[in-house]
């Protein structure tokens, strides 16, 4: 996903906060893109630019592990990064956090 308003109506969908990634998903309606369209943010408050681009490799990497076991045709996810902790926290780790907030959303 590259556009705002994406971001905005998924921020306004189902949301999960894990310790190291906070996931907000949406079913998109009829008519709209097919198939599954994932995006990646940090704010500054996960730190510098070095920080947060670290932080989105690594939510990216996750992404490209559990999305396509888990992740649904026909809805946006987004992957928000949290402070001090996307980026440190044990790899692994962070794949069974997205694997929890992804069967929380679509409960």
């Amino acid at each position: 996903m590259t556009k705002r308003a994406d971001f905005v109506r998924a921020s306004h969908a189902r949301r999960q906060a894990t310790p190291g990634i906070h996931l907000q998903g949406r079913k998109r309606n009829e008519g709209e893109a097919e198939g599954i369209r994932v995006g990646f943010t940090c704010s500054k408050k996960v730190g510098n630019a070095v920080a947060r681009n670290r932080a989105k490799r690594r939510l990216r990497e996750v992404a490209r592990i559990v999305l396509p076991e888990m992740g649904r045709d026909g809805w946006d996810y987004v992957l928000v990064g949290r402070k001090d902790i996307t980026a440190t926290l044990p790899f692994e780790a962070l794949v069974a956090d997205l694997r929890r907030a992804m069967k929380k959303v679509h409960e």
